[in-house]
């Protein structure tokens, strides 16, 4: 197991908040990780990296498409993305490298995933990812 997946599985899969996650190269357009199970489809890293290149409030007024579902935004920023669909949603955050993902479902705290997701992707920029 890589030192990333690491962290996903433990900074983020641990908090029992995160569904599942996963890290994007930005400049290639690649899933570097993904938890065990989580399939991101390079249809859905042009979408994810494509909702960054975007105006924030271009991306609020048309939302997401993320693996099969619309979703509504409720945050878009320079470094923050995040999306609901009824009781599930994702939330990306963006280093200098790569733009971290995770997703909550039904039953789940968003704000706790938020918060994780918000740290690890901290941790990443401070040290330079």
């Amino acid at each position: 197991m890589s030192h990333l997946q690491s962290l996903l599985l433990d900074t983020l899969l641990g908090t029992k908040h995160v569904d599942s996650a996963a890290l994007i190269k930005i400049q290639e357009r690649s899933l570097c990780v993904a938890s065990p199970g989580f399939n991101v489809t390079p249809s859905d890293v042009q979408t994810l990296v494509n909702g960054f290149a975007k105006n924030p409030l271009q991306a609020r007024r048309e939302g997401l498409y993320f693996k099969g579902k619309d979703y509504r935004c409720v945050r878009a920023d320079e470094y923050s993305l995040y999306a609901k669909n009824e009781n599930t949603g994702v939330v990306v955050v963006k280093t200098h490298l790569y733009l971290l993902v995770a997703t909550y479902t039904e039953g789940m705290y968003p704000s706790i995933c938020v918060e994780a997701t918000e740290s690890l992707g901290d941790y990443l920029r401070k040290k330079g990812s």
